[in-house]
Parts: structure tokens; C-alpha cells; sequence
């Protein structure tokens, strides 16, 4: 029976997002490596068969070839972790998680953008792009300010959740085009909180120390 694969770059945000599932959830995985990243053209044939959007990540498991890493955050949750913490069955809670989820993929945008501008050298405006990367990370810090005066450690409820998984990598990543962590207190101390997960792992880019 064939297992779960991962096609993955390894400085891709989304495709670190699915490696940071997959070690929480203890899953055994193959990963085969691609060469791009989101918007570069050296899109391989063979990866256009999995996905026609020539997009990282792409996981198939077994038969199932899903491409969109909210949809195999998703997936993967709901597919292995019984405890249901990464992806909550109480009504609620459960929007709020998809809520952040679509939150990564929209108001994070500019923040992804603008890392792979300052690596690659890719289109975008430079500005435009360090400007919506600091504004989606106030949003985020005046939530958890919020969240901690009421005496809340995570996004949703009262544990880690697929809200936490997807909004940490592009604020732990931001150093990398220049945002100082030091105007998101309340983030940094999510981060610490985040960072001792078991089985988190790391990626190029992300701070040892907050």
C-alpha cells in the first residue's frame, strides 16, 4: 500500500507548514524534491500532472493527490490525528481555526511575497509588500494581546490548533526581509510558546531564540 509523498521545496512556506504537520502528527513520509518556488517558472512537467497550478506543496496518499497546503492541513488532520486538536470538531472552534487558515492564505500573502522578493529577487513591489506583510502581523499581535489578557496561549481555544501551524511560519520567517520582531510582543511570546510543541522542527530562516 502506497504511503503518504510529498512533493516539496525545501525554503517554500506552505511546503513547511505540511513537514510541520507531518513530525506533529509522528507520520511517516516519503518526500521527493522539487526545484521552484511559488511564481518561479522552472515548473516541471511532471509536477504539472499533480497540480495544473505548477503550486508547492502537493501530498498524495495512496490514491488521493491533493494540492493547497490549507487543503492538506486540513486533510492531514482530519485524516490523523484522533485527539482532533489540530483541527476541532466544536462548531466554533472549528470556524475560527478555518478563519486563520483562510487568513494565511489571503492577508499573509504579501508577508510570503515579500520573503521570496528578498531571497529571489521575484516580482512584486517591495514597499506594497513589507507594508501588507507588517499590517497582517498587527492583526495577528493585537489578537493574541487580546487572547492573553484573557489568558489564552493560542489563537483558538485552549491548545494548539491548525490556526497556530499556519500563521507561525511567515511571522518567524519575516527576519528574512527586515521586520523586527521586537513590535509584536505578544507574538513573540506565542512563538516561544509554538517553538516547544513536540515535534516541532525547524527551517532555514527561523530564530533559534525570541
Amino acid at each position: 500500500m502506497a504511503g503518504i509523498t510529498l512533493y516539496n521545496y525545501e525554503m517554500d512556506e506552505g511546503s513547511y507548514r505540511v513537514r510541520l504537520l507531518l513530525s506533529i502528527l509522528k507520520l511517516t513520509y516519503t518526500t521527493v524534491a522539487v526545484d521552484m518556488f511559488p511564481g518561479h517558472e522552472e515548473t516541471k512537467p511532471a509536477m504539472l500532472a499533480l497540480n495544473p497550478l505548477g503550486t508547492m506543496p502537493v501530498l498524495s496518499d495512496g490514491d488521493l493527490v491533493l494540492h493547497g497546503t490549507e487543503a492538506i492541513l486540513a486533510y492531514l488532520a482530519k485524516a490523523y490525528d484522533p485527539s482532533r486538536l489540530w483541527l476541532p470538531e466544536d462548531a466554533p472552534a472549528f470556524g475560527a481555526t478555518v478563519m486563520w487558515l483562510h487568513f494565511s492564505a489571503t492577508a499573509l500573502a504579501a508577508a510570503a511575497a515579500a520573503r521570496l522578493k528578498s531571497l529571489f529577487d521575484t516580482p512584486g513591489d517591495e514597499a506594497a509588500l513589507y507594508a501588507g506583510a507588517r499590517k497582517a502581523f498587527r492583526i495577528m499581535d493585537d489578537h493574541m494581546t487580546l487572547r492573553q489578557f484573557d489568558g489564552c496561549e493560542w489563537f483558538v481555544g485552549d491548545g494548539p490548533t491548525l490556526a497556530d501551524l499556519t500563521l507561525f511560519p511567515s511571522f518567524a520567517l519575516s527576519r528574512d526581509y527586515g521586520i523586527d520582531h521586537d513590535d509584536y510582543p505578544a507574538l513573540r511570546r506565542w512563538v516561544r510558546r509554538f517553538r516547544a510543541i513536540e515535534g516541532f522542527r525547524t527551517m532555514p530562516g527561523i530564530p533559534d531564540y525570541h
